[in-house]
């Protein structure tokens, strides 16, 4: 009886496969990827086209008609010019813009030299690195309860500072802001301190090894080595805190709730009293809107900037 060759078909069948694995696995990965893409189309897609309708409109809960009905009130877009000529909004904006060119800033002054204390190991680092963390964990709401209760009349603060009682900080038209923002340096300076702190640890120990070793002082180290090569960080730092500082709404409201008057009214406690006080949701869309580009264009270019470096 003659040998007769048995045809290795394993390496066929394995060729085969990976064929047909290649052939569907554009389809499959759509479908894996569907019910992401569903998601990210109802909470961010659909919101913000619907933002952008009744920005055109001018529809509110009390027009006795449906959202999707808003066409019936088009108004051609004058909400958009009503916002540009509204003194209230350019001041709610004016004062966001004030508590973030003066409280980021302090923050990150704060925060880097913080983080450059904590470069070198030394007895308790652990300790004081949870401590220095510990505002940042809190909530907001929770900070602007505290700081409203240390800034009254007869509080920690007057009575450290040996001020009397009519000493007033909530209610003064100049102090009100003051308290806000060193409230909101108290508790966001710990975060720049985390992002800084991360920066420098990427900096190669043995430059400022040798640096040291050639003679370098500490300021020679920190702005010719440690500086330079935070570039990135210290633009991820301020882009993230100077958007944050838009977003800031429980710390005024719990603290002075906008006042006294409108003294402390930021752009979210502004939109707050337009959408659930005036019940001007379509006037709330076109702000919110336009707010979010403005962002969007501040977020790029600093990322853009950042990418050049």
């Amino acid at each position: 009886m003659s040998d007769q060759t048995v045809p290795d078909t394993s390496q066929n069948k394995s060729t085969s496969y990976w064929q047909e694995v290649a052939r569907d696995g554009p389809r499959m990965g759509f479908w894996f990827v569907l019910p992401t893409l569903l998601l990210l189309l109802f909470i961010v897609v659909f919101p913000l086209l619907m933002q952008l309708y009744l920005s055109f409109t001018w529809w509110t809960p009390l027009e006795g008609i449906p959202w999707y009905q808003a066409w019936e009130v088009f108004n051609w877009g004058e909400n958009y010019w009503f916002m540009i000529t509204d003194p209230r909004f350019w001041g709610a904006l004016w004062r966001t813009v004030l508590i973030m060119i003066i409280a980021v800033p302090a923050q990150f002054f704060l925060g880097m030299a913080l983080a450059y204390l904590f470069i070198d190991q030394f007895p308790g680092r652990k300790v004081f690195y949870s401590i220095m963390l510990t505002p940042m964990m809190i909530v907001p709401a929770v900070v602007g309860l505290m700081f409203f209760l240390l800034f009254q009349g007869t509080g920690p603060v007057n009575d450290h500072l040996g001020l009397p009682a009519e000493f007033s900080w909530l209610t003064d038209v100049n102090r009100a802001m003051i308290s806000v923002i060193i409230a909101d340096i108290w508790q966001w300076t710990p975060l720049m301190f985390l992002i800084l702190l991360a920066g420098m640890l990427g900096v190669p120990s043995d430059q400022l090894l040798a640096a040291k070793l050639l003679g370098g002082s500490n300021w020679q180290n920190f702005f010719k080595i440690i500086l330079p090569r935070m570039k990135t960080v210290i633009i991820i730092a301020l882009v993230l805190r100077a958007v944050e500082c838009f977003k800031i709404f429980d710390l005024v409201f719990i603290m002075t709730k906008g006042g006294p008057g409108v003294q402390t009214e930021t752009i979210s406690v502004f939109l707050y009293k337009q959408t659930f006080g005036e019940l001007e949701w379509a006037y709330v869309a076109t702000i919110g809107l336009s707010i979010l580009i403005g962002l969007s264009i501040l977020a790029v270019k600093g990322l853009s900037y950042m990418a050049k470096k």
